[in-house]
């Protein structure tokens, strides 16, 4: 029954997501990237929601109340990451527009790629490391004072569940450099929808928001350690069986 729901959800995603493309792509030259953003949303909201009729996953938010407050209040969001749960979840969860920070060749996916160049985010060259976050910094500053959110997952890759992945700086990088706090989130999505996996599976996913971390006079790296145990131990809270 979970391999008949799990094959429906992904032909619900690939049908709605042609048409929801190329819409995008029709609207774009007369629309501001701000109204791109939430119209693509949109179909996000398709695939959650779907998610949770099909598939039986439902989201489970604790921390909202921990999210900086006001139109222009800069935030980057440093999420755990399991699955794809959290990258279609996330922004419609969050009031701001979020900006995620991936690599370039994800904009020549058919369709969805297609449709994510038109928003205005930070896609980058990770070959060119320097060069690449000198773009992240850039723009990242351009977005924050815009009032739209950075979002990073800083293991850099989904990490399979009661596993950890080597937490990147780049994430704390940018917060330093812009002065904006980072904001921790833990989310259990591999109870549900496991690395890599067809099959998914009917439960709770868990986003747990942290409270806002200052950045202003911290080093990355040290940065980055309190923002790695936090998620860590908040992971260790939520979900005890996957790290017996």
């Amino acid at each position: 029954m979970n391999l008949l729901r799990s094959l429906l959800h992904m032909l619900v995603m690939v049908v709605t997501v042609v048409p929801w493309a190329i819409a995008v792509l029709l609207a774009a030259p007369f629309l501001n990237s701000t109204r791109i953003y939430w119209m693509c949303v949109g179909w996000l909201r398709v695939a959650v929601r779907s998610g949770e009729l099909i598939l039986g996953i439902r989201n489970r938010i604790t921390g909202y109340e921990n999210l900086p407050v006001g139109s222009t209040a800069p935030a980057i969001l440093l999420v755990k990451h399991q699955s794809t749960w959290e990258t279609f979840c996330m922004p419609t969860l969050m009031p701001h527009p979020l900006a995620y920070v991936f690599k370039k060749e994800l904009l020549y996916v058919p369709f969805f790629g297609w449709a994510m160049a038109r928003m205005d985010m930070i896609h980058i060259d990770r070959s060119k490391r320097a060069e690449a976050f000198n773009k992240v910094v850039n723009q990242g500053q351009r977005l924050l004072d815009q009032g739209t959110w950075v979002i990073m997952f800083p293991e850099g890759t989904r990490i399979a569940r009661g596993q950890q992945g080597t937490y990147k700086s780049g994430g704390t990088r940018l917060a330093v450099a812009t002065g904006a706090p980072v904001i921790p989130v833990a989310v259990t999505s591999g109870r549900c929808w496991p690395r890599k996996a067809l099959i998914k599976r009917p439960g709770t996913v868990d986003f747990s928001i942290g409270k806002p971390i200052p950045s202003q006079g911290r080093e990355p790296d040290e940065l980055m350690r309190e923002v790695e145990a936090w998620i860590e131990a908040e992971m260790r809270r939520l979900d005890p069986e996957a790290y017996r």
